[in-house]
Order: C-alpha cells, then structure tokens, then sequence
C-alpha cells in the first residue's frame, strides 16, 4: 500500500491539472487534428534552442576524452560553477565566487534542495499568491507548511500582509519573478520595502528568513522591463534557477542555485545544499549538459515571438469579454473566470474542454477564480481559438 499522503495527493482533484491537461490535450490532438485543439495547458517553450547551445552540444558530444560521463564533484564542474557564479554576478550586480553556486537538476531540483537544507519540521515558507503549483509539494516533501499570502489587486507584492505572516517558525520568503502565473515582476521598490521588513524581523527575533528568488523567467520580459537584484538588498537571498525557459531546454532539467556571498551563514548552506543534492537522489546534475552550459549560458536570445503572442492572445481575450491581469513577462496570461461561473475554475477549464480549449484551473495556482493560459505555443493556435472562447463564455454552464 503507499502512503496514505501520497495517496490523498495524487486522487486529489488539483493535483497535477497542468499535466493532466497536457496529456489530454494530446489524446484530443490526436482525435480531433492539432490545428483543432486550443492546448494552452502547459509551461512548455515551443521556440529552438539558440544556435550558441545546439553548437555547445555538437562540441560536447564530440569530446571523447576519458571518464567523460563520470562522476563529478556533487556540486558540479568547477568550471561551470565559475560560469553560473559570472552569470548571477552580471545579474545581481556584485561579485559571485563559484563557491557560493551549486549545480542542480533544474530549478526545481534547486528547490528542493534549498527547502530540505533549512526547513526543520512545521517551518513555515510564506509564499504570495498566487504561484506556480508544485510549490506546495516541494515544501510538503521537506516536512515544512505554506503559509499563501495575498497580493494585491494587480497581483504586485503586499509586503504587508508578507510582515503580518511572519513568525518565529518563519523559514523563507519564495518569491518568483516574472510570476508564473501572473507574469508579474515585482518592482525594486517592492523587493526594497520586503528586505526592509525581513531585517527588522530578523533583528528583532535573531533568525532571518531566507528570500528565495525562483528566476527561470528573468529574462524573457516585456517594454524593457527588468527583474530588481536582490543580493545588494538582502544578505539572506539565495536564486533558485534553470534554463528550461530563456534556452528552451526544460527536457534537460539544468539548473543551479547560488547563495549571497555576503551571507553570514552561506559556508553552512552551501555545505548543506551540496549534502542534500546528494541523498535526495540527484547525487549531481547532469554531466553533458553542464558542459554546454558552461559554454553556451550567454547565447543570445530573442522573446519577440512570446510578446507577440500575448499581444494576440490578450486580443482574443478581448474579443471573449474576458478580464485579465496584462503580463509584464514569462509567457502566460491570468485570466478571471466570467461571473456567472461563481469563481469555479475546476468548472469552467471542464467547460473550456467541451471547445477543445485546454487551460489549468487557477485553484491548482492558489488563485480560486482564475485560470491559466500558457501561449508559449503556435501563433496560429492563439488566432484560431478565438471563436472558440467566445462561444465557450456565451454558452451556458
């Protein structure tokens, strides 16, 4: 018998909608024709790698030198820790050491590996809603509660009712910026005011929660937006990411994570972040593609195609009389479920399905009443749904 824990998860209905709806978004493709099916259920970026990456894997996969898929250091090849540690530097604007990076297995293995080396049992990680749905899992792994917080009505941090959650069994604020789902950024001024209000906690209770930054999006951002640094602002911040989004290589599940250099406790948590990569069962990220990584991180990339699409998919939302919250980056779009539908999402994506529209209910996001988009799919598949929303918001429950 498994566990009665795992058990209750996997029936639970929200568990796993995104990929629920992806695989059935393949059983209707299959049914009905691609071009007729509207599958916006799932993260997955349909642009090519850049041409800088598919090089790096022709050069790696032509090395032949000795024991060059074996072990490494649990941490990864110091030569692409020095990479990372180049990367988050430019990113944060301070020096990066490759001691303070660990390679991971991608940014939710970074993750959990983050999660299991600080929470003791009943910690608390505060999270703003709504957020990217594996969150509650990755903390239930390490024995730690969620503690979901509400933002405000444009979806930016209420760093007040962050302040008002916080408590003594307080380990970390997670934050992910651009948001999936919201395609928020929180703005400087937003991170400035909640590192003020983590320091005085910290001061005032002798332990500072971490702020952990989840950043598979930073880059892919719209009008010249910018994701704010967090190592000038808070000594306690640790990034957690990956490029399965900015170089379309989610099947590749490469990642790192990297702790502020001036983190007083930052040799015990690399100490711990490099113990725990080994027995939660990664032992190390995958060889090959540190390797092209390390040669290929800084590849030039272009995201006009998702701004365009959001442009599009945002036109045909119009066209529905449907209200969303604008992105500002990451390719999805959060959308209000009509009215008449009483906040129900788990009801009206069922619905959508009826059309062959294929969306995750927000409920699986922490935000009852809304629903998901992801448009990191054909352009083609935006404009031909349009007709499709629109009867499927006219016609009845």
């Amino acid at each position: 018998m498994i566990s009665r824990k795992v058990k209750a998860i996997v029936e639970s209905p929200s568990n796993g909608v995104i990929r629920k709806m992806f695989e059935e978004g393949a059983l209707l493709k299959q049914k009905y024709g691609a071009d007729k099916v509207y599958d916006f259920s799932i993260g997955n970026p349909d642009l090519d790698p850049p041409q800088k990456v598919v090089d790096a894997v022709m050069e790696v996969a032509a090395d032949r030198s000795h024991l060059r898929h074996g072990y490494m250091p649990n941490a990864g090849y110091k030569e692409t820790r020095e990479a990372m540690a180049q990367k988050t530097a430019l990113e944060q604007g301070c020096p990066v050491d490759f001691s303070n990076v660990v390679m991971e297995v991608g940014a939710g293995g970074a993750l959990n590996v983050v999660l299991k080396t600080i929470l003791n049992d009943d910690d608390e990680i505060v999270i703003p809603c709504p957020y990217f749905a594996e969150y509650n899992n990755y903390i239930h792994n390490h024995n730690g509660k969620v503690v979901a917080v509400k933002t405000t009505e444009d979806f930016s941090l209420d760093v007040n009712a962050i302040k008002a959650a916080l408590n003594s069994k307080t380990a970390a604020v997670l934050i992910n910026s651009p948001n999936n789902p919201s395609g928020r950024i929180y703005s400087e001024e937003e991170i400035i005011e909640l590192s003020k209000v983590l320091k005085e906690f910290g001061k005032a209770n002798g332990r500072y929660p971490y702020l952990i930054c989840d950043e598979p999006y930073r880059v892919i951002t719209y009008n010249n937006k910018k994701v704010a640094s967090v190592f000038d602002k808070y000594e306690y911040a640790v990034i957690a990411t990956s490029f399965a989004k900015n170089l379309s290589l989610p099947g590749e599940r490469i990642g790192y994570l990297c702790i502020n250099p001036v983190c007083p406790e930052k040799a015990d948590f690399i100490a711990g972040a490099i113990f725990c990569t080994r027995v939660l069962g990664y032992v190390n990220s995958p060889a090959f593609f540190q390797k092209v990584i390390a040669k290929s991180w800084d590849a030039e990339c272009d995201f006009s195609t998702y701004e365009k699409r959001m442009r599009e998919i945002c036109k045909v939302m119009d066209y529905a009389g449907l209200k969303y919250a604008k992105p500002e980056g990451a390719f999805y779009l959060w959308v209000k479920v009509p009215d008449k539908w009483n906040d129900d999402d788990m009801a009206f994506t069922n619905h959508l399905k009826k059309y062959n529209i294929l969306c995750a209910p927000g409920s699986g996001f922490a935000g009852k009443g809304w629903f998901r988009i992801a448009y990191c799919c054909s352009e083609q598949s935006i404009l031909n749904s349009k007709e499709a929303f629109k009867k499927a918001v006219e016609e009845g429950e």
